[in-house]
């Protein structure tokens, strides 16, 4: 609708040309939104330089100062005037806009900073005299000769004076120094061999250091895995799996956590392309389909990953700030990134989150000492007892074998018969003993069951407790899984054909991808023109609204190009009848049952939390067992 008051007079327009000053303005509004930009745009143009160490330095949050200095290649005195001019650079030629192998190539940073805030470069090629070079609101200063070593000191003041409508919408000193540190640590991902260092000089001098990050080695993944311990923690290397895979020209690396180590939103989250920290939709929605079947919609994964792939299969000028991609082939990229991961968490096997054995020894407190109220408790060594002494011990324990129910033939527990299964004994079961050494499995040997819900096992080195009716609803999700898979979805077929009517275009596109959905059990068939036909729908979901299912998916396909909805509301249905058919909380087990739970969860992929994501169990070393008790 037209506005009562256009924006364009009455009079005929004018064209006119923008001087230089305007245009870097309006191309500085783009590529720099707040210091955090400033500070990756130069950080970039250090990477691509070849340095091997890099220093920032901000102030009041990089509104007053950023100075980026770095020992790359440098520019020579001639070289300075060319960098601030609009689309000047050495990054690309401009034959081939897909061939970028650079972080920067459009060549609008540096004019675009001097054009909104008082910009100098000081530099020095190997073997050549340092120049430096200011440039303040868009007005150059003749070059002049400075000292410097070789590399190059960028040195941005009063960033946005020269537009000072733009300081407004920033944020407080705190925001905007946090995001810089986001940026450095991303960048830092991307390079491990680079040595990074943000420092914060508001109060003058040299400042507070805020990360530091030194130059890893070894090989890559060696590299990686320092860098990202240092940048998110030690506990993400020690819960994160490796992942490596390549698939039609497109390498997938990097590290992804074990769902027990899972986040409330999605903060450890960080995502490479080429090199290039990027937030972009289609990956994330990749990474959280990995783990849509061991994790509650609450709860984010952690992971940082790495894709590698020939530069014209993938468009990164497709934003200002580079931020987003676009692939040649969507698809391919997603599917990668899934089926990669969903590998890496079943080859976890039963494998938990260290995390949650620490969250467990930090609920213990020691008992106070009972002369000393307060005091902690006396340290003493304890005797370990020999391996002769452990093996009578166990011996003397051992069950006859009739009794035992834990060797390599005894049944697994889904195999039991019924009465053997879930009729619970009159009475409470005694401690439960196990034959072999608790070393011969990695979830040991059942002890005991306590408030007839978890399972004490003991292992060669520590402690095992089980929630039973989370591991067994596990155990029974993946074994209803592999029905699935093995026989296929049945279908209902619809008493009379339900029509939905669509756009040519929707019901085009649906119709592509009608094979895959036949085969999750949801069968269409084109009723002309725009309309299509539900002759059947999955059995498993029962009386289903076809309409809504549909428009579910139509709107999954042209959001991330492929659809999981059907998928999802039959594994959804999985779960629920894996939870009413699993073992409840507060029915007795006998030993024999314990230790078949135990065995079938070491065989099951992803036994290590249940369907929400929760871990199914808990492991204590027996050294943390004893720093409890004052032992060490």
């Amino acid at each position: 609708m037209a506005h009562p008051e256009p924006n364009i007079g009455p009079d005929r327009p004018v064209i006119r040309q923008l001087d230089e000053a305007a245009v870097n303005r309006i191309a500085a509004g783009e590529v720099v939104e707040r210091p955090a930009s400033a500070v990756k745009e130069l950080v970039e143009n250090a990477l691509d330089a070849g340095a091997r160490r890099i220093e920032v330095a901000i102030a009041c949050g990089g509104k007053t100062l950023i100075r980026v200095t770095d020992d790359g290649c440098g520019m020579s005195e001639d070289d300075l005037p060319l960098a601030l001019m609009r689309h000047a650079t050495s990054k690309i030629d401009g034959t081939d806009l897909l061939a970028i192998h650079t972080f920067g190539f459009r060549g609008e940073a540096l004019p675009s900073l001097g054009a909104v805030g008082r910009l100098s470069i000081t530099s020095r090629v190997d073997g050549g005299t340092g120049a430096r070079l200011s440039v303040s609101g868009g007005m150059a200063e003749p070059v002049r000769p400075a000292a410097l070593n070789c590399g190059t000191v960028v040195e941005l003041r009063d960033l946005f004076y020269a537009t000072p409508a733009r300081l407004k919408f920033l944020r407080s000193d705190r925001a905007e120094a946090q995001a810089t540190a986001d940026v450095i640590k991303r960048l830092a991902m991307a390079e491990p061999f680079v040595g990074f260092t943000l420092r914060d000089v508001s109060d003058g001098g040299e400042g507070r250091t805020v990360f530091r990050a030194e130059p890893e080695t070894g090989d890559l993944f060696d590299a990686l895995a320092g860098r990202l311990g240092r940048i998110m923690g030690r506990d993400f290397i020690d819960n994160a799996l490796r992942i490596e895979a390549e698939r039609e020209g497109i390498g997938l690396s990097g590290y992804a956590a074990l769902p027990t180590y899972s986040r409330g939103s999605a903060v450890a989250q960080y995502l490479f392309v080429n090199g290039r920290p990027v937030r972009d939709k289609l990956l994330v929605g990749a990474l959280r389909g990995a783990y849509a079947d061991v994790l509650s919609r609450d709860r984010h994964p952690a992971a940082a990953l790495f894709l590698e792939c020939a530069p014209d299969k993938v468009d990164v000028n497709v934003h200002p700030a580079k931020a987003e991609v676009r692939f040649r082939d969507p698809g391919l990229p997603r599917g990668l990134i899934v089926s990669a991961l969903r590998h890496a968490l079943a080859e976890a096997g039963h494998r938990a989150s260290s995390t949650v054995a620490g969250a467990t020894l930090g609920a213990f407190r020691p008992e106070p000492s009972a002369t000393q109220p307060g005091a902690p408790a006396r340290v003493y060594q304890m005797d370990r007892p020999s391996a002769a002494s452990l093996g009578r011990a166990y011996a003397a324990q051992a069950p006859q074998p009739a009794q035992s129910g834990w060797s390599d033939t005894a049944p697994g527990f889904a195999e039991m018969t019924p009465s053997a299964r879930f009729d619970a004994p009159e009475e409470a079961p005694q401690a439960a003993d196990a034959g072999p050494a608790p070393s011969d499995r990695p979830l040991g040997a059942a002890r005991a069951q306590v408030h007839e819900n978890y399972i004490i096992a003991q292992t060669g080195d520590g402690m095992v407790i089980v929630d039973q009716h989370a591991a067994h609803e596990r155990l029974v999700y993946e074994k209803l899984k592999r029905q699935r898979d093995e026989n296929g979805v049945a279908r209902q077929a619809l008493l009379i054909p339900e029509i939905v009517e669509m756009s040519p275009a929707d019901s085009a596109r649906l119709m592509e991808v009608a094979d895959e959905l036949q085969a999750m059990g949801l069968v269409i068939e084109p009723f002309g023109g725009g309309a299509i036909a539900v002759q059947e729908t999955p059995a498993i979901l029962g009386h289903v609204d076809a309409r809504a299912m549909v428009a579910d998916i139509l709107d999954e396909l042209d959001d991330q190009g492929e659809t999981t909805t059907l998928g999802a509301r039959v594994d959804a249905v999985l779960s629920r009848m894996a939870c009413h058919g699993s073992v409840r909380s507060g029915r007795w087990m006998r030993p024999e049952e314990m230790n078949a739970l135990l065995r079938e969860m070491e065989a099951t992929p992803r036994s290590g939390q249940c369907n929400h994501g929760r871990p199914t169990y808990v492991e204590l070393k027996l050294a943390d067992i004893e720093r409890l008790f004052g032992r060490t």
